[in-house]
């Protein structure tokens, strides 16, 4: 038996373990202060932190923005069953692992050596976990609040997680390419868009018309 309080350890568990990775983006950057040397000014330690730092906002941005769809996502949710609770658990274990490709680019030199396609693999898996949860949702729909029950659609997130294979592959098959790729999730959006009106399908609850009155016959 599932209870209220049951679907809220579960989305409670997963909002913790999402701000503990994403706090462990800082810590490489906290640890580097300790190896300042005697008499380095503040200005020299920022930069040479500097790519660091540029990894750390890319990846804090990454998980937060995974964080809202996830959100998003369970906003609609009352309930769950064993195959949502795994594919959150799945979902939960590549935000864990993401903090392990950005120390890798932290400490890269060359954007050839596979880290960037480690680290945008990791993105994709975690676009086809929410992709998963998604159609659960929409394959039971007792799981969604009465309100939203037939106005879920997967078309943006099957659109995100295509986005970002194209983008794996480009990063993999583009030589020197590197993070520069995730400019193409970019085209997300407007994507997403076009799927929505190609297919008829709006991601909120459907408006009521307005009804005008008759006049009497």
């Amino acid at each position: 038996m599932h209870t209220e309080r049951g679907f809220d350890r579960l989305v409670n568990f997963s909002d913790a373990v999402v701000a503990i990775a994403i706090t462990l983006l800082i810590l490489p950057l906290v640890d580097s202060v300790t190896e300042v040397v005697s008499g380095e000014s503040v200005w020299d330690v920022v930069l040479s932190d500097l790519p660091e730092f540029m990894v750390f906002i890319i990846s804090f941005a990454v998980i937060g923005r995974f964080w809202i769809a996830h959100h998003r996502v369970y906003e609609r949710a009352v309930d769950y069953d064993s195959w949502l609770l795994w594919a959150n658990l799945f979902w939960l274990l590549t935000i864990v692992f993401l903090p392990y490709p950005t120390e890798l680019l932290s400490q890269g030199t060359s954007a050839d050596d596979g880290r960037a396609g480690i680290y945008v693999g990791t993105m994709l898996l975690s676009s086809l976990a929410l992709l998963w949860q998604q159609a659960i949702l929409i394959r039971r729909p007792e799981l969604v609040a009465p309100a939203a029950r037939g106005t879920l659609s997967i078309v943006p997130s099957v659109v995100t997680a295509g986005m970002m294979l194209v983008t794996f592959l480009a990063v993999l098959l583009i030589p020197g390419l590197g993070l520069w790729g995730l400019f193409l999730l970019v085209l997300t959006g407007p994507m997403q868009a076009v799927a929505r009106r190609v297919t008829g399908h709006s991601d909120g609850p459907p408006r009521r018309r307005s009804r005008t009155p008759q006049p009497p016959s």
